[in-house]
């Protein structure tokens, strides 16, 4: 890709500028007017996001041609470049906002310094900048790294069932440290949730520093040692798990694994890190097309398996492009489906009955992921969170839990550390549970079981109670010989086949039968 250029400049200040030329001296300022003249605008105080910090314009014999630079997203290219007087307009790629693709930004010369206004997605800008030598405009520029041709991972044997754990996200954000991830571990192995099943202690974003001058990625304060936590973990029988982004920043603003991808994974893997989440976040911006994001990913995948240690690699880019479809070949074990999820019901129900079930290929090695549990962070009652539990068991999802594992009530302890309904989702066969039956607000879906039995999950969606029968058919059987409730742990007789499901409640049964 070719460097544009944006900036405004002084009248005199053709190409190149002097170091002394600043908006404001007793030259008028004016926007440049002669083929080739070029101007820079640098801003030190921009907004944070997008993080704009330069401006370049270049007079050409058609026109214009003219780019920012921000932190976030790097080379910003203006389309629709139009003077009028002092100030310039253009239009700037949208990101996320259906039916918005463009927003036009306009820069201003004023006595006071070149007004920068405009915005991307949900930020607004508004931030005033000075004309800049071709240096220093040079020394903030993006540099450009090209990724590699797209190849095809092979798989390695990890996640054979989904991935059972907990991350810090949904309960922390980005406010987290070591003594956290440590109380978490410990929590994790005191409560019998380890012994459960979970085993991942994931680190989202926000533990991150900066580089050295070597390019290494260092920890945060709050991270002293990296080494040392994961050795902590390792030793409670736990794994360790942390994040990063293929942009510049991540969702949260630290720095991504942009440029240094290959240079990112061997330090994950010194560290004893055990599972990957990469978030696409800013990275959006540069990779915005299914070949980009596939080869994103697949640079990742790669640089994990040439550090030779076994990472489970979470692909987290919302479910574009189909990724289920490909999402195993570029050394993928699972992939997001959706948005985050949030702690009610609405978000929960829309993304496990609607979104998730839209996507195929799962099985072991590769899972599609609705993103982590909400269990135990009190945005949902308590039958609202056993269906949180069952859909997610019945979708063959990772179990990832995002609540604060040292104040787990037992009511939500309870939901997450029933052995039978983890048994479902852990099921080696791997099978993703479908609706095979849906009358109004009631669905009823099937998951058939390694062992020849099926689990079947009555969902009542409704806001009032509904009484649901099971029938043989549901579970692709002629008649049924056993039936087993999962939540109650007892065996019911066949004259228990009608249930009364709670408001947005759940029944979940394992049944046997003749085909």
């Amino acid at each position: 890709m070719y460097r544009l250029s944006i900036a405004l400049a002084l009248s005199v200040c053709l190409m190149p500028c002097s170091a002394s030329a600043r908006v404001g001296s007793t030259t008028a300022v004016v926007l440049p007017d002669r083929t080739g003249a070029m101007m820079n605008v640098v801003f030190d105080k921009p907004v944070a996001r997008p993080g704009v910090r330069l401006m370049e314009l270049t007079r050409t014999a058609n026109g214009w041609r003219g780019q920012l630079t921000s932190d976030w997203y790097g080379s910003m290219p203006m389309t629709n470049i139009v003077r009028d007087g002092s100030s310039v307009s253009f239009d700037i790629r949208n990101i996320n906002v259906r039916g918005v693709p463009t927003r036009r930004w306009t820069a201003t010369v004023t006595p006071q310094g070149v007004v920068l206004t405009g915005g991307i997605w949900d930020q607004e800008v508004r931030q005033i900048g000075h004309v800049a030598t071709a240096a220093a405009a040079s020394a903030l520029a993006h540099r450009e790294v090209a990724l590699p041709p797209l190849g095809t991972i092979a798989p390695d044997g990890l996640a054979a069932t989904p991935p059972m754990g907990w991350s810090s996200w949904n309960k922390f954000a980005e406010h987290i440290d070591d003594k956290t991830i440590r109380a978490m571990a410990d929590a994790m192995v005191s409560s019998g949730l380890r012994d459960a099943g979970y085993r991942y202690v994931n680190i989202d974003d926000g533990w991150q520093g900066t580089r050295g001058p070597d390019g290494e990625l260092q920890p945060n304060d709050k991270f002293p040692d990296m080494k040392a936590l994961a050795d902590y973990v390792h030793a409670k029988g736990l794994k360790l798990g942390i994040y990063s982004s293929p942009g510049l920043r991540t969702c949260a603003g630290y720095v991504g694994s942009y440029g240094h991808v290959e240079q990112d994974a061997r330090t994950f893997a010194r560290w004893g890190v055990d599972y990957l989440k990469y978030d696409l976040c800013s990275g959006e911006w540069q990779y915005a097309d299914a070949d980009t994001v596939r080869r994103t990913y697949y640079q990742m995948g790669a640089a994990l398996k040439a550090t030779g240690r076994p990472i489970v690699y979470s692909l987290c880019e919302y479910g574009r492009f189909d990724v289920a479809s490909w999402g195993r070949s570029v050394g993928g074990h699972l992939w997001r489906t959706t948005g985050d999820i949030t702690d009610d019901y609405t978000s929960m129900s829309d993304i496990g009955f609607v979104r998730n079930p839209k996507f195929g290929h799962a099985g072991p090695g590769g899972w599609n992921d609705p993103d982590m549990l909400e269990i135990g962070n009190g945005g949902m009652n308590q039958e609202e969170y056993r269906t949180h539990m069952t859909l997610w068991a019945m979708s063959a999802a990772p179990l990832l839990m995002g609540q604060d594992l040292r104040t787990t009530s037992s009511e939500a302890l309870a939901l997450l550390s029933n052995r039978d309904v983890i048994a479902i989702d852990q099921d080696a066969r791997g099978v993703q549970g479908k609706a095979v039956r849906v009358v109004g607000l009631q669905e009823v879906w099937a998951k058939p079981l390694a062992n020849g039995r099926v689990a079947v999950a009555l969902f009542n969606r409704g806001p009032d109670p509904a009484r649901m029968t099971l029938e043989p058919q549901d579970a692709g059987f002629v008649r049924l010989k056993a039936i087993r409730d999962l939540w109650r742990g007892r065996v019911i007789d066949q004259q228990e086949r009608t249930f009364d499901v709670p408001p947005h409640g759940a029944v979940l049964v394992e049944v046997a039968g003749d085909i």
